[in-house]
């Protein structure tokens, strides 16, 4: 029996069910019977437990208000209180971790009705708010242009397309890049995964095979990156088809697919489920990725105290994930049907994605990539200019939003940064070196164990092992860019007493050179630092 706790089976099987759920509904409102963008306000997973088996269950909340009704649109008079109606229609990514602090957070906490404006011209005033979840951006495009989404979440490719569209198909009306949510400087959290028993173990490898990836996202523009940078030609070396995250998942699972490319949090997620292994990561193409807020024109200018008390909170939701990351990870997991240690794993100290609803720089490079990419494939015209990115956005709201909330550039900045302190679970030693600590998360407990030393968190395994517990996921740190990773898909390099964690095998090969060392698996050392004999190291599946 594995040390490491291991619920793919279930967890993957369930999410199916899920997504058959979603499929029926899909189907129903192309038939006429069901409004998705109208009808389908919110959408939340609600978990039936039976035996030791959690069944995540897609639930659709049916409204039929007034302000539902006909063509939809921000506001409406009368109500059945006679006040006046404003809808507020909010798409967003459940399973996408970069906007929960956008979305889920808010709608299960119900963060935006506690600074929503209830005085002035919203005096007489009946909230209608509409939640609806997607697995990608481009269905919330679509129900932007139909006038039935307001604010959207979503990464920079699709926010490109986004934006862009609203400006030949608006009628008069834009989106606005509005705030990011959480972002990378260099590209993680998009990846490229394969089957785990196939022999690929670079995109090289992937020449004349069959690549997915759902198409118009930012997983689709890393792909077409990342294969340029390869020497891969993207129309002649490999077949690329369109597929969701779901399906892709299956399809991996069932061999119908040779790779699949996708954006956060699948990359890690599929990995975590055991039935896929990640052979390059989007940090190697070096380019920044983020996903924010667009807001349509229109319900801006018409409601701009609601605009900024969306991101009020926002701002309260990045708060909550910094002060009590395994607590909201936790709930996180409930609401959306991923598992807590992939949300703390991104969103968690020195995790993959940065939480900061600043508009930086690399936002706008961001935004810059992906017009180029989009020209590149024919999918943006000449008219088109990189240049012109930095005008579709607007940071006035977040300003006055931080302004209303006191909170400052740099609480902003240091919440961002957040990274792995205390003292070591072990040793009670100050961690002082981010880049050298390890994690473990133990099944059933409220709180992560961080060590100053991978060997600390090596000896702590050891101990767990002999108290008969069960641990859920390990995680180190690349020693040279700090990138949280799982233990057990890690490259080591031993110098002495100290261990050093690499994503990349080429560089875990490059610093066992200049060490005069070689490169080690998490496995072996296990072996190594097993209390008693080799024997006795922990079967580790991620």
């Amino acid at each position: 029996m594995a040390f490491f706790q291991n619920s793919s089976v279930f967890r993957l099987t369930n999410w199916e069910l899920m997504f058959n759920q979603w499929l029926l509904l899909h189907s129903l409102s192309e038939m006429g019977a069901v409004d998705l963008g109208r009808e389908w306000s919110c959408m939340t997973i609600k978990q039936l437990s039976f035996g030791n088996t959690i069944f995540p269950l897609l639930v659709a909340c049916l409204t039929f208000t007034s302000g539902c009704s006909g063509d939809t649109s921000a506001t409406n008079a009368g109500g059945t209180t006679g006040k006046r109606v404003i809808r507020i229609a909010i798409g967003t990514q459940d399973q996408t971790i970069n906007t929960v602090t956008g979305g889920a957070v808010i709608r299960e906490e119900k963060l935006l009705e506690k600074y929503l404006p209830k005085t002035g011209k919203y005096q007489n005033v009946e909230y209608q708010i509409e939640w609806s979840s997607y697995t990608s951006a481009p269905p919330i495009t679509n129900k932007m242009l139909a006038n039935q989404i307001d604010i959207g979440n979503m990464a920079d490719f699709p926010a490109t397309i986004n934006l862009t569209t609203f400006q030949k198909k608006g009628n008069g009306v834009k989106t606005i890049l509005i705030s990011s949510l959480a972002y990378s400087p260099n590209g993680a959290g998009n990846a490229v995964v394969v089957p785990t028993d196939t022999p690929y173990k670079k995109l090289v490898d992937l020449k004349g095979k069959t690549i997915s990836v759902p198409f118009g996202t930012s997983a689709h523009g890393m792909l077409l990156t990342a294969l340029k940078n390869e020497g891969i030609d993207a129309e002649k070396d490999v077949t690329l088809v369109s597929q969701s995250p779901e399906v892709g998942g299956t399809s991996l699972r069932s061999r119908q697919i040779d790779a699949h490319a996708d954006f956060v949090p699948y990359g890690e997620l599929f990995p975590f489920r055991g039935f896929a292994r990640k052979i390059y990561d989007g940090a190697q193409t070096g380019n920044p990725t983020f996903h924010g807020v667009t807001v349509r024109s229109d319900f801006a200018k018409e409601n701009p105290e609601i605009v900024v008390a969306y991101l009020r909170a926002m701002l309260e939701a990045n708060q909550q994930f910094r002060e009590q990351p395994e607590a909201l990870s936790a709930k996180l997991e409930k609401w959306t049907g991923v598992e807590k240690e992939i949300f703390y794993m991104f969103l968690g100290p020195s995790g993959i994605q940065k939480l900061d609803p600043r508009i930086q720089p690399y936002q706008i490079t961001a935004l810059k990539n992906s017009v180029i990419t989009l020209k590149r494939i024919g999918k943006l015209d000449a008219s088109a200019n990189p240049d012109d990115v930095a005008s579709w956005t607007d940071d006035s709201y977040l300003q006055q939003a931080m302004k209303e909330s006191n909170i400052s550039e740099q609480d902003v900045a240091n919440l961002a940064d957040t990274v792995i302190g205390g003292k070591d679970a072990l040793t009670q030693e100050a961690i002082q070196e981010p880049k050298l600590a390890a994690q473990i998360w133990v099944a059933g407990d409220d709180n992560v164990l961080s060590f100053a030393s991978i060997k600390n968190m090596l000896t702590k395994l050891q101990q767990l092992k002999s108290e008969g517990k069960t641990v859920s996921v390990a995680f180190v740190h690349d020693r040279d860019k700090g990138w949280k990773l799982f233990a057990q898909n890690s490259f080591y390099v031993r110098s002495g007493e100290q261990v050093s964690a690499f994503l990349l095998e080429k560089d875990a090969q490059a610093a066992a050179s200049k060490a005069g060392a070689t490169v080690a698996s998490f496995q072996e050392l296990q072996q190594l630092y097993a209390l008693k004999s080799p024997s006795q190291a922990l079967a580790v599946t991620r």
